[in-house]
């Protein structure tokens, strides 16, 4: 690879680690390009479609001329997998903040699981979690979750295209999901305990495809370090 492959545009698939944002994914990479190819301040790159912290998983990271992309790659369905935790709910949905109620889970069966998922197939409507990076009144909902202050989030559409129970191990399920851009998982493993008349958090989540690219085909961005620094 030369300098002018990466400014021309290349698309890089990063396998995201846990507990790295997708900035600092993203900024590692364009540290290393710089610093390998001594590239000039005004090089572009950015990622198509962020993801939170505790999630893992692909990451597509275009840089140059390609960062046109981003938008048409956003845009494409995406799958994820992941594990849910019946019987607590926590504000963020996930493991960012504690466990702030519990329910009972006896009542849940197989079959009830099997007959709830059809509720979330198809277009639904769903509320961003509090503790997400959308803006309200000028500030990042976080921000006012963060802040104690109490706002009003509208749904939104979103499109579920197949939602799978694939390990039922209660109180934990795990789930592969394929959705549309704009789909909040989390808000996701909230609405789907609830409808089980119980509750529910995202412990685990991986996207795996986004669009035809898959994160089988994905390096860690340490990996990505090293193969650009030793490639002669």
């Amino acid at each position: 690879m030369q300098a002018e492959d990466f400014t021309n545009g290349q698309i890089i698939l990063i396998d995201k680690p846990l507990t790295w944002s997708s900035f600092q994914a993203v900024n590692k990479l364009k540290f290393v390009l710089k610093r390998k190819y001594n590239l000039s301040k005004k090089f572009k790159i950015g990622h198509a479609g962020t993801l939170d912290p505790l999630a893992t998983g692909l990451l597509i990271i275009c840089t140059g001329k390609f960062t046109k992309k981003i938008n048409e790659i956003q845009a494409q369905t995406k799958e994820y997998t992941g594990t849910i935790k019946l019987g607590e709910t926590t504000p963020s949905y996930d493991l960012e903040t504690e466990v702030d109620a519990t329910f009972p889970t006896e009542h849940i069966t197989e079959q009830l699981i099997a007959d709830t998922l059809a509720q979330f197939t198809g277009e639904i409507l769903q509320k961003p979690p509090v503790f997400s990076a959308i803006k309200k009144d000028g500030k990042r909902l976080y921000e006012h979750a963060r802040a104690g202050e109490t706002v009003e989030i509208e749904a939104r559409k979103t499109t579920i295209y197949e939602f799978e129970i694939t390990r039922i191990a209660l109180p934990e399920v795990d789930f592969k999901v394929s959705c549309s851009k704009g789909t909040y998982i989390r808000s996701l493993a909230h609405d789907f305990g609830k409808a089980l008349q119980s509750g529910g958090h995202l412990t685990v989540l991986r996207r795996t495809k986004i669009g035809d690219y898959s994160v089988e085909k994905a390096i860690s961005p340490l990996d990505f370090e090293k193969k650009i620094l030793e490639d002669a």
